[in-house]
């Protein structure tokens, strides 16, 4: 069975995992789901990889976004066949990721620099 590596080392067992549009996971019931789910975050999708069942790495994805999800329950075991539609971020939307990280540093800097300014300045009679 194919398996799916995220960047914190969560290991994710692929029903099928062909196409990022449809990433097939089959949960044992509705809050293994739900587990699994939450682990998709923004963080967690910088860096995914797919693997086969013989351990060999047959796709690597940077910054990843889950664009929806789709459920099926089978009411007779509980268990949970849900299908993950990702793509990769586009260039626009990378550039703007390193804008706002820039602006971040940048934020930080000038609070850092206010913060001395203002202990320098209160030192001063």
């Amino acid at each position: 069975m194919d398996k799916m590596i995220i960047k914190d080392g969560t290991e994710i067992a692929l029903e099928a995992g062909a196409a990022l549009s449809d990433i097939r996971i089959v949960s044992e019931n509705r809050e293994a789901m739900l587990s699994v789910w939450d682990k998709f975050t923004p963080d967690n999708l910088k860096s995914v990889t797919i693997k086969n069942d013989v351990g060999l790495t047959v796709a690597e994805y940077k910054d990843l976004i889950l664009e929806s999800e789709t459920s099926i329950v089978d009411v007779s075991s509980g268990a949970v066949s849900t299908s993950y539609h990702m793509r990769e971020k586009t260039d626009e939307e990378k550039r703007l990721d390193a804008l706002e990280d820039g602006q971040a540093i940048q934020d930080s800097a000038i609070s850092d620099l206010g913060e001395v300014t203002s202990q320098l300045a209160g030192g001063v009679q």
